[in-house]
């Protein structure tokens, strides 16, 4: 599995016995692509095609580029201050946002690192450590299936729809704000990190005056891995609240596990989401008979092959049908190349498919197509070079 400091050792259930600068370290990732998407509508009911069949754009892409800065100050007898501010590049657009990204202070030791900031928790590291494309990043990333309800990002899951060249990731899958996480040190090769989302917004749920819920978030997310001889196995559980007496409760447990050497990898995936509804909001999520819950099972399988200074990549990720809801599955297949000019240089190229079931919204889960409606078939080629500095 491609090994990378990814902002947190505590997101990426890494060993915090990485840290070693004493000064301010600048880093960064710029990813271009040029893009080329179609998007294909179902047939209506009468035969006719669907209002969502947008046909093809082509766009340029900056792939989750960022820039950050980060550093150790040694305070003695085992003792570290750590720190990390990481902000978005999105210079296809001329645009970014500081801090965007993993940002976090905080103390490491023997006994391990407390962080606070805003930062990527154990299950979105599984997510992105298990997927195939450098960086987790692209239109082929797992994160246009894992984490999602029926294609939905958020609280109000199975009935969101993504703009085009947006990010499109679960709320399971994105960065908590206003966290403190702790990651232990790595024995025998295991380790464990847990995360809690502090509620900083305490007022009355808006929703009994008809406004709907607060915006109001609470949660946790723990995690555990081990690696050894070329192996890891990982598992991760998260837990959201949104609102205290109407809003939405949501769950997603998530397992993975990866095998790989100097010839490339094989990776594979397993979750469940399951959302709750706190009435008066149940009626809004389509969930059929009345029901207020829902759950979704997803799986996925990936693999890298090495061929000199290339790299072979394919992963397929699918959302089966929810258990309250129906044609709301989809399913995602990626295959494509990375070619390494140098240690920091690649070129690449993917084509990636997601297909929609009649009545899920999935889209790509980085540089979203924005396919308005459910049902959407959603196909693109990517184009480009990444460079690390």
């Amino acid at each position: 599995m491609q090994k990378k400091l990814i902002a947190l050792a505590v997101a990426g259930l890494a060993s915090t016995a990485a840290f070693a600068q004493t000064n301010v370290t600048v880093y960064g990732i710029a990813d271009g692509t040029f893009d080329v998407i179609a998007i294909d509508g179902k047939p209506g009911n009468n035969g006719g095609v669907s209002a969502n069949n947008f046909g093809d754009f082509n766009r340029v892409s900056a792939n989750s580029s960022y820039i950050g800065f980060k550093g150790t100050e040694d305070l003695g007898n085992g003792l570290k201050a750590v720190f990390q501010f990481e902000s978005s590049v999105n210079f296809d657009a001329t645009g970014g946002t500081i801090a965007a990204r993993d940002s976090f202070v905080g103390i490491s030791s023997g006994f391990g690192t407390v962080v606070l900031g805003n930062l990527t928790a154990p299950t979105r590291a599984l997510g992105a450590a298990l997927d195939v494309n450098a960086g987790a990043t692209g239109i082929g990333a797992n994160s246009g299936i894992i984490g999602k309800m029926g294609g939905g990002t958020g609280a109000m899951s199975g009935t969101a729809n993504c703009g085009k060249s947006t990010t499109c990731t679960s709320i399971f899958d994105t960065r908590w704000s206003n966290a403190i996480a702790y990651v232990s040190p790595t024995w025998g090769g295991f380790s464990f990190v847990g995360a809690y989302v502090a509620d900083e917004n305490k007022t009355a749920d808006l929703a009994l005056a008809g406004n709907g819920p607060t915006l109001r978030t609470t949660g946790y997310d723990i995690g555990a891995k081990w690696e050894g001889y070329g192996a890891t196995v990982a598992a991760a559980y998260n837990w959201y609240q949104v609102g205290d007496i109407a809003g939405s409760k949501s769950d997603n447990l998530r397992l993975g596990a990866s095998y790989g050497g100097a010839w490339g990898s094989v990776r594979a995936m397993w979750e469940v989401t399951r959302i709750e509804q706190l009435a008066p909001f149940a009626a809004s999520t389509g969930i059929l008979n009345g029901q207020s819950e829902n759950d979704q099972q997803k799986w996925g399988i990936g693999a890298t092959i090495n061929v000199g200074k290339a790299q072979i990549l394919a992963q397929y990720y699918q959302a089966l049908e929810s258990s309250n809801r129906v044609q709301d599955g989809a399913w995602l297949a990626e295959v494509g190349v990375q070619y390494n000019l140098s240690k920091r240089t690649m070129l690449k190229a993917v084509y990636a498919y997601l297909n929609n079931e009649g009545n899920a919204t999935f889209d790509y889960g980085v540089n979203a197509a924005g396919a308005t409606g459910t049902g959407s078939d959603i196909q693109g080629i990517q184009m480009g070079i990444r460079h690390a500095f």
